[in-house]
């Protein structure tokens, strides 16, 4: 007979079923637990991304570091130069050739490849100092995030002055074509201004523009222009410059210097030497080109001339601080921030404010250029009543007050005055000091603009030594006397207007035929003496054989006075 079970020995069987359901129930509680923290995190994450980057109405501004804002600021730096050394002529010629042909294999296989270098890169000497500049590249994730920083705040800059049509679209469309960057559409010159990677070759008279990936299209664009103010003159060399393709891009010549500045392009020849065309065909439209820069700016110079250079070497070396550089012998790839091909022109001898940076006129030129050479400021009055201030009586009088000073300045070749003592002896009779000159192309102008400034009147005839007008203080005058063969249009358009700009005083005389040696060569029956508008109505050439470069003249000085009174009337005024 078996025994029944105990009370104690059940108790301790139904311990363990007890223990076993807890502990599962615990597993099970933990594991709820658990994925209700998990699904509560993503949940988080989910809306954190979602509110960052799930809509374009909301923009985030983050604060960026010093660092950060200086890169944004400043222009990035062209790609670095292979090595430290220029390469010679031929490898430059080279390169260029090697990417003009295409290479379009090699392109098509690593299009859409970015190869970075990760290693310092010794960048060449800049003009201004004589340090060598190292530039550090950064690697390839940075200058990625970089980039992507920089489309997205330009195009949320866009979107800001509402210039897109749908703002979940981007502005930038790869493989659209490239925007022209140089403009023919002036009558009197073209221009190119390219920004970003300008790569500059002297000797094959090329200014290559890379663009960044995103806007390289499949074809590039070339021009060809004449790096000049007037554009139309046949003897000026073309410069190339081009826009490069996608594929031309991946094979462009690399930098061979890198350069932190601006440069400008233009030629020094074409009708220089003559002071009035020195003036309006460069030193202006320079002025009007590269002012603005403050001197920060580098001059490439096609077709230099050495005489140009040291004649107005003050001017050059204001309007820039960097050397200038004989583009034509450069072998180099020089790598700029910003390359402008071409002078700018308004006018001849003129500048139209409204098309300038800053507004500039030719009165501000005008300032400029007394300045450069240390003349007295504006706020003094012309000198003859500077130096009387403190005198009384009449002009003379026998105060020993000084009398107006009149320099005449006598032309070297034609349209010269043929009775310059007669003429001297009228000037000091109507009551001036009188000092001759003939102005030299190799005349220091640090000595001769301070002559200028000196005098209270300026008197030539209609041709470029009327030009030195620049160094005149504000109210002296300008004496012009035209020559014959209806004349009158070409004085004013080139010099008289200009003086007036100035708010200097214009005075014109204009001679009789019989004043004109074309009366003593021709006789008075000669059209060119008796009928000039006939003679002009031939063609310029004929007019310029006549009364430019055959004529001179022989003042009828009791003719003259009068005109000679009314100057003396309008200084003392």
């Amino acid at each position: 007979m078996t025994a029944d079970p105990s009370p104690s020995s059940s108790s301790a069987a139904a311990a363990p079923s007890v223990k076993g359901v807890a502990r599962a129930l615990s597993q099970h509680h933990r594991a709820v637990v658990g994925f209700l923290f998990g699904f509560f995190v993503i949940l988080v994450l989910y809306t954190t991304a979602s509110g960052q980057f799930g809509t374009t109405n909301t923009i985030v501004a983050l604060r960026s570091t010093p660092a950060e804002q200086n890169a944004r600021t400043s222009p990035p730096p062209p790609p670095p130069p292979a090595s430290s050394s220029a390469p010679n002529n031929n490898s430059a010629q080279g390169a260029v050739h090697d990417m003009e042909n295409g290479k379009k294999d090699e392109a098509a296989k690593t299009m859409g490849q970015v190869r970075i270098e990760d290693k310092n890169v010794p960048g060449t000497e800049m003009n201004k100092t004589t340090d060598n500049v190292q530039t550090n590249r950064t690697d390839l994730s940075s200058q990625t995030v970089n980039e992507a920083s920089d489309r997205m705040e330009e195009e949320l800059i866009r979107q800001e002055l509402g210039q897109d049509g749908d703002k979940n679209e981007s502005n930038v469309k790869h493989g659209a074509p490239p925007k022209p960057v140089c403009d023919l559409s002036d009558p009197r010159y073209d221009i190119c201004e390219i920004s970003g990677d300008a790569r500059a070759i002297g000797v094959n008279r090329t200014i290559l523009y890379v663009p960044p990936t995103a806007e390289r299209g499949a074809d590039g664009q070339e021009w060809a222009i004449k790096d000049q103010s007037r554009k139309y003159l046949e003897y000026i060399e073309k410069v190339k410059v081009k826009t490069l393709s996608a594929a031309e891009s991946l094979v462009a010549p690399e930098c061979t210097s890198q350069h932190a500045v601006p440069a400008v392009v233009f030629a020094m020849n074409g009708l220089t030497s003559n002071p009035w065309h020195d003036f309006s065909d460069v030193i202006v439209p320079l002025f009007i080109t590269a002012r603005a820069y403050d001197g920060e700016v580098q001059f490439l110079v096609t077709d230099l001339q050495p005489w140009f250079v040291d004649k107005y070497r003050l001017i050059l070396a204001n309007l820039s601080r960097y050397d200038i550089v004989d583009f034509n012998k450069d072998a180099g790839v020089r790598c700029h921030p910003r390359i402008v091909v071409g002078l700018r022109s308004h006018r001849d001898l003129g500048i139209d404010p409204a098309r300038t940076p800053r507004n500039y006129t030719l009165l501000d030129f005008r300032m400029y250029i007394r300045d450069i050479f240390s003349l007295p400021p504006d706020g003094l009055g012309i000198p003859y009543k500077e130096a009387n201030k403190n005198a009384s009586g009449g002009v003379d009088g026998g105060t020993g007050k000084r009398k107006p000073r009149l320099m005449l300045i006598n032309r070297g070749r034609n349209r010269k005055f043929v009775n310059i003592p007669e003429i001297s002896a009228a000037v000091q009779a109507a009551g001036f000091e009188v000092v001759v000159v003939e102005p030299r192309r190799d005349l220091r102008l640090e000595e001769f603009s301070k002559a200028v400034d000196s005098c209270d009147v300026l008197m030539g005839a209609h041709g470029a030594g009327l030009t030195n007008f620049f160094f005149l203080r504000t109210d002296a005058a300008m004496l012009q006397v035209v020559p014959w063969g209806h004349m009158e249009h070409s004085a004013m358009i080139f010099y008289g207007v200009q003086a007036k700009e100035m708010r200097l005083r214009d005075v014109e005389y204009s001679i009789t035929a019989e004043e004109s040696t074309l009366y003593e060569k021709y006789g008075k029956d000669h059209p060119a003496v008796s009928d000039p508008e006939s003679i002009h109505k031939q063609g310029w050439q004929l007019g310029m054989k006549y009364y430019w470069l055959e004529q001179d003249i022989r003042l009828n000085v009791t003719r003259f006075a009068p005109t000679l009174h009314q100057v003396l009337r309008t200084l003392q005024e």
